[in-house]
């Protein structure tokens, strides 16, 4: 990373880790249930802040990279491998304006993307809070210290992807074909009530095994300290066990963003805004997740799309354009959601 994109980088950093640690600190220091109404004010703020920074791409790109002249424009963008053709002839304002609208084009799909993988994980997010008979009022604060962990994790695996991808382009095609298996996965067990057996989940036989734990939960705590010795909680290990999901999660939708784009700060802008969205609309959907039965179906057709874009791309050269690649994610999103509400999941009656 050159200088400039370190100090927007840390800038970045520094801003989601304040409003987090504001959101700790000031809004939600007392532990309580989030209300539907409370859900929907966060979804809105976090989804603005992602429209704000989709309006900064649009007019101030170039400053993620610190482009100020055409010889670095023209670095960047095969860098990046966004393969956009520039008027040579003409001043870099006028090329910059091409820069800026694909550079924000990539990050709102990858968002859209992101975003819309997410409903998948609340699904698992919420089954690991029944498993472990967590109250209510605890999972705001173990969502958001999850946050704070999976930003660590997606920028070193992001950073991690990115310089294999950069460095080994033909990995894409078998990343396309790992996405392609598992969208016929999701679409096969669409239906399927999967449950969480957490004496045998792997994080929890590892916890159990070398350190102190605890048997029941201490008022939200992660860790006590018991006749002398520090144990841990079990809502550490739900903790433990959510951030074990995301790195498990991220293996789907981190590469699926790379076939949108190969900026790794796109791909890490756009990965970041949606995992924030992701605390807000669990609480959102977690009691109208039933009425969206017909979104895993969507979600599977989008990993598809997904996969078989990045195949094309790399055996036959068949490149989609981003604004064509944005109106099919959005409409395969759109037609599952409309499908459900109008095709409601009928109600299973006790005979």
């Amino acid at each position: 990373m050159g200088m400039n994109e370190n100090l927007f980088f840390v800038c970045f950093l520094i801003l989601i880790i304040s409003i987090l640690l504001l959101d700790l600190g000031i809004f939600n220091k007392k532990a309580h249930k989030i209300s539907f109404k409370e859900a929907i004010i966060w979804t809105s703020v976090w989804i603005g802040l992602s429209f704000l920074t989709f309006l900064f791409i649009r007019f101030y790109g170039e400053m993620i990279h610190g482009i100020t002249t055409m010889e670095e424009l023209l670095s960047i963008n095969a860098q990046n491998m966004h393969q956009l053709k520039f008027d040579l002839t003409a001043d870099l304002e006028s090329n910059l304006q091409i820069y800026r609208k694909h550079l924000s084009l990539e990050y709102l799909t990858g968002y859209l993307i992101e975003y819309a993988l997410s409903v998948d994980n609340i699904f698992v997010i919420i089954m690991i809070f029944v498993s472990f008979g967590v109250e209510e009022k605890y999972y705001h604060k173990v969502l958001l210290w999850g946050i704070l962990g999976a930003i660590v994790m997606r920028f070193i695996f992001i950073f991690l992807c990115s310089a294999l991808i950069h460095k080994f382009s033909w990995l894409l095609a078998p990343i396309g074909g790992i996405l392609l298996f598992m969208a016929i996965k999701m679409f096969l067990q669409r239906n399927k009530n999967e449950k969480i057996d957490i004496k045998k989940h792997p994080v929890v036989r590892f916890t159990s095994k070398w350190f102190h734990v605890s048997d029941t939960f201490y008022k939200g705590r992660f860790f006590i300290k018991q006749n002398g010795k520090r144990l841990i909680t079990p809502l550490f290990i739900v903790l433990l066990v959510i951030e074990f999901t995301d790195v498990i999660f991220a293996f789907d939708s981190v590469p699926a963003i790379f076939a949108i784009t190969k900026d790794p700060y796109i791909v890490f802008f756009s990965n970041i805004f949606a995992i924030l969205g992701l605390r807000s609309l669990f609480f959102l959907l977690i009691n109208i997740m039933n009425l969206f039965h017909y979104l895993k179906t969507g979600l599977a057709a989008l990993l598809a799309f997904i996969g078989g874009k990045m195949i094309c791309h790399i055996l036959f050269h068949i490149d989609m354009g981003i604004l064509t690649s944005l109106l099919v994610i959005v409409s395969i999103l759109a037609i599952s959601i409309i499908a459900s509400l109008l095709f409601p999941k009928a109600q299973k009656t006790d005979k």
